[in-house]
């Protein structure tokens, strides 16, 4: 079966662009969507790689043109995924993946409600500061306000896990590649409308697992995590 959509969220930092990378090495017929952005490139990216580096006044021409699957504005950035992606994996019997944020989803969801939806979370804020430091200095960056600005978004994006079919809690790479892939061959699986076999099954029983009412409680530590301690009683 092809012409599965994917999406997968994260707040920034979260390590989803690795999880994505790695999973692609792995599972077949699947083609990742290189969306389009205003931002300027940061350290090793390429254009057409991991964006399509564009003008403000091209995405906006494009945004007339009515070009875009889905688009918003992120930090005074534009991101939107074009439409022609879907279309043009489907020709060639692959899934798509979609790497979007939360508003985005929202706006795909409404148009494809089939599509398989993915939310990847960082273990706890103290693990996600650790990890936005280090890409801030990788990038040649020390700003404590883009810090502070990238947590209390991630605070608010995790608020929406809700929307999302599965939950990956990226703590350990080899075990959150294992999660994605097992929820993409699992849907593979499902929607065939085949018998599994053994190995199919532990696909199956992995991807479960990853169920957001199965998620709920690690989910809520999460984003407790988040919160100020209470004041000291005196």
């Amino acid at each position: 079966m092809s012409g599965i959509l994917y999406i997968i969220s994260a707040p920034s930092g979260s390590g989803k662009t690795t999880l994505v990378n790695e999973l692609r090495q792995y599972v077949p017929s699947l083609e990742f969507s290189v969306s389009f952005t205003t931002r300027p490139p940061r350290g090793s990216e390429q254009d057409g790689r991991e964006y399509h580096f564009i003008t403000r006044g091209e995405f906006e021409a494009m945004i007339e043109r009515d070009e875009f699957l889905e688009y918003a504005q992120v930090f005074g950035n534009y991101y939107g995924t074009a439409k022609s992606v879907l279309q043009q994996a489907k020709e060639r019997g692959n899934d798509l993946l979609l790497d979007i944020d939360v508003q985005g989803e929202r706006q795909v969801k409404q148009q494809m409600p089939e599509a398989v939806t993915i939310f990847v979370l960082p273990p706890s804020r103290a693990e996600l500061e650790s990890r936005l430091r280090k890409r801030s200095r990788s990038e040649g960056v020390n700003s404590e306000e883009t810090i502070r600005r990238r947590l209390d978004t991630a605070r608010r994006e995790i608020e929406n896990y809700k929307n999302y079919d599965y939950i990956v809690i990226n703590d350990r790479l080899e075990e959150s590649v294992d999660r994605l892939q097992a929820i993409v061959l699992g849907e593979r699986i499902r929607r065939s409308g085949k018998p599994p076999c053994a190995e199919e099954k532990r696909y199956l029983e992995t991807a479960e697992k990853c169920l957001k009412s199965k998620m709920e409680d690690k989910i809520k530590g999460i984003l407790d995590s988040f919160d100020p301690p209470p004041p000291e009683k005196r």
